[in-house]
């Protein structure tokens, strides 16, 4: 199995995601490239939908958007994350299982992580990294993922701590905004969401 490394904007805009809808489904994409050590390098995150139950129009075009930008940028899509309505929920939904194998049709190495609802505000990282066996995805196995020694790492251990602070002190997750804001407000940049992260990354 590949090891894995997420960065602070990366982490930052998936707890954001959740943060801002604690109360919804939350997914989107994980865009990173694979290192020559065979380390997949999670380097951004793009959000699309807090309004979803199958693979939509708006789905199919946020994906193909993102497909675009990792490009334009670079990288590649490696992988997918969600979080659950209910926050005891950390199975990964049929929608991410088809949206995870359609990135691992590209990118053989790519990874899906469901957001522990329960434990994102208690300092650990809170996602539960699930991996492709076959044509279905389970979780990895490892019982302490992103711990030391795991295959899943944080570029920083302190980062489920500075996103905690960064909601609760100033609020940084009202900036941010998905695929489904956008087409609200055009004026909110989706893909990049500049304006909520710190200037610290």
């Amino acid at each position: 199995m590949s090891k894995y490394s997420v960065s602070a904007q990366a982490y930052f805009k998936i707890f954001f995601h959740a943060a801002k809808h604690p109360q919804s489904s939350v997914n989107g994409v994980l865009l990173g490239k694979e290192e020559p050590a065979g380390t997949v390098n999670i380097v951004d995150a793009i959000p699309l939908l807090h309004h979803w139950t199958s693979l939509s129009p708006m789905m199919e075009i946020g994906l193909d958007l993102a497909g675009r930008h990792a490009d334009s940028a670079g990288l590649k899509l490696v992988g997918y994350y969600q979080a659950c309505e209910r926050v005891d929920d950390t199975a990964l939904a049929p929608v991410g299982e088809r949206v995870a194998g359609k990135l691992k049709d590209s990118f053989k190495d790519a990874i899906a992580f469901v957001i522990d609802g329960e434990n994102l505000g208690s300092g650990e990282a809170a996602l539960i990294p699930y991996i492709s066996q076959g044509t279905s995805w389970r979780p990895s196995g490892e019982a302490n993922a992103f711990s030391a020694g795991s295959a899943f790492q944080l570029s920083s251990p302190d980062l489920p701590r500075r996103a905690l602070a960064l909601v609760q002190a100033q609020g940084s997750h009202q900036l941010f905004g998905d695929f489904d804001d956008h087409l609200e407000d055009v004026t909110i940049d989706w893909l990049r969401n500049t304006a909520c992260m710190p200037s610290d990354i």
